[in-house]
């Protein structure tokens, strides 16, 4: 079937970009050490997925308190803003537009990876006990290691928190970013705010729907103080069940938060679908409701065909659908969309770290 939809531009914020095929923020690992830095490898990387019409780039730390695996990149420093700088460079160079993920993992994180070893933050106490974070051991042995309990925040430690967003998307922008996408889905800090069964808080930020949605909400505003709405977007998973998520009110958490998006002229409101972690599918109804409380670009994410992504937009439920394993393997995935071409198929033990094999030598159709 011809993508009538799917290849057409769209306007996100003040920019126009050149299709509705996205590229999903994807952990790889790569990031040079010390300091957790982008590269020129990670900008090539970027670069040969420019025809995508937004990239969003891998999660990526806004502290180092923020960290839960090894050799992510942060942007909390200026060696890790200069090196962002050459990826986004090199993307605006061939032509593409990118958003930077901004991050912090909260509880799913081990004291190896914090600073002097101290325990991992979150709203509440509660160890995420079937998860693991990737960690360095002093050996120098890379592996998996259980997440540590952590340590519940004070109320006075939040602004700090929202300060390390909004000095984040300032970076970004010096960076030359043409958005930041913040991270409030899969089972990390803000999203563990918004869960019923991981905030047992007894503040303002715990409670009912609008106190647990205060702390993203409160990141949101000073993101947009510093860099303007139109250069925000957030990420959101209802009915995530990973990373030990419990959440008795997640639909109607995301149907309150999009209309607070909505209201605050978000650009875009990036969904990440839970079925491939084991989560319910999505009903229709809920992506109505979804539609309808939010005006800005709402984005799917979610294991689509080109043709099921097509169909959706031409539905009018979704403006645009972001891909995130077949960009792994498909540099050139905008071109095998338009050609009717095969895709190939990702290497999954080069997923995450190591160089450029699996990761920049995928070969296009040109090639």
């Amino acid at each position: 079937m011809a993508l009538d939809k799917l290849l057409t531009p769209v306007r996100i914020g003040n920019l126009s970009v050149a299709n509705r095929v996205f590229m999903a923020p994807l952990t790889r690992s790569r990031a040079a050490q010390p300091g957790d830095l982008p590269t020129e490898m990670n900008a090539r990387y970027y670069a040969q997925r420019a025809s995508a019409g937004l990239i969003v780039t891998e999660a990526t730390q806004i502290s180092r308190q923020g960290q839960g695996y090894a050799w992510t990149p942060g942007i909390y420093t200026d060696a890790q803003q200069a090196g962002w700088k050459q990826v986004v460079d090199a993307v605006h160079a061939a032509g593409g537009a990118i958003s930077l993920q901004l991050w912090h993992v909260g509880r799913i994180s081990n004291r190896l990876l914090q600073e002097d070893g101290l325990d991992p933050v979150a709203p509440s106490a509660i160890r995420a006990a079937t998860s693991k974070s990737f960690v360095v051991q002093p050996d120098g042995t890379p592996g998996n290691a259980p997440t540590d309990t952590p340590r519940a925040l004070e109320t006075a430690e939040l602004p700090g928190i929202v300060a390390d967003y909004a000095a984040a998307a300032r970076r970004a922008v010096q960076a030359g970013f043409d958005f930041v996408e913040i991270h409030a889905a899969n089972g990390y800090l803000l999203h563990q705010f918004l869960a019923t069964g991981v905030n047992q808080r007894g503040d303002q930020y715990g409670g009912g729907l609008e106190n647990r949605a205060r702390l993203l909400l409160e990141v949101i505003d000073a993101v947009v103080a510093e860099i303007g709405a139109d250069k925000v977007g957030v990420r959101l998973s209802p009915n995530f069940v990973a990373h030990d998520i419990e959440d008795a009110e997640s639909e109607a958490m995301a149907i309150h938060l999009a209309q607070q998006f909505s209201r605050r002229k978000l650009a875009y409101l990036h969904i990440a679908e839970p079925d491939w972690v084991g989560g319910p599918v999505l009903t229709a109804e809920f992506r109505t409701a979804l539609r309808q409380a939010f005006s800005g670009v709402l984005v799917f994410c979610g294991n689509y065909s080109a043709e099921k992504a097509d169909a959706l937009i031409a539905a009018g439920t979704a403006d645009a659908i972001a891909f995130g394993r077949p960009y792994i393997a498909n540099p050139d995935l905008v071109a095998r969309f338009t050609q009717g071409a095969g895709l190939n198929t990702p290497d999954q033990s080069t997923f995450y770290g190591g160089a450029e094999q699996g990761y920049t030598d995928y070969p296009t159709l040109a090639a």
